[in-house]
């Protein structure tokens, strides 16, 4: 079987499947693949695209907790958006443990886990040194 029967075969699939779920721009991007786009570019898109859906909402550790009513750090979910938002692009550049600011304050989260691990309240942020930090989201 070579690689354009593959294309083919799996891009009719995906077609009829995308067809039955309604979806016609994914059914438009796949019967384009299978007349000859890269098959593999249309999989790591998709692949990517469904982790980015599948992932956990982001959960705070006890301690994190703990620091958000110490601090009065308001929770919204609004918030909580935004937060799982820069969590998935840091997750997307490799990211282990980032620094998320925004107006209320600091929240460094572990992204593998998926966890904030300790919340800093905005005026705390002012002269702290973050350590162990590999990237930065501003929200």
């Amino acid at each position: 079987m070579s690689y354009n029967d593959i294309n083919n075969l799996i891009g009719s699939r995906f077609s009829e499947r995308s067809i039955q779920n309604g979806n016609a721009a994914d059914t438009e991007r796949i019967n384009r693949s299978a007349v000859g786009g890269n098959f593999q570019d249309m999989l790591e898109e998709q692949l990517n695209k469904n982790a980015l859906n599948n992932q956990p909402e982001i959960q705070f550790s006890k301690h994190a907790q703990k620091r958000v009513e110490q601090r009065g750090i308001q929770i919204t979910d609004s918030f909580l958006q935004d937060l799982n938002q820069a969590v998935a692009k840091g997750r997307q550049k490799g990211s282990r443990d980032m620094v998320v600011i925004d107006r209320t304050g600091a929240f460094i989260v572990n992204v593998p886990n998926n966890i904030v691990v300790t919340a800093i309240s905005g005026d705390e942020m002012k002269e702290n040194v973050f350590t162990n930090i590999d990237s930065a989201v501003i929200i």
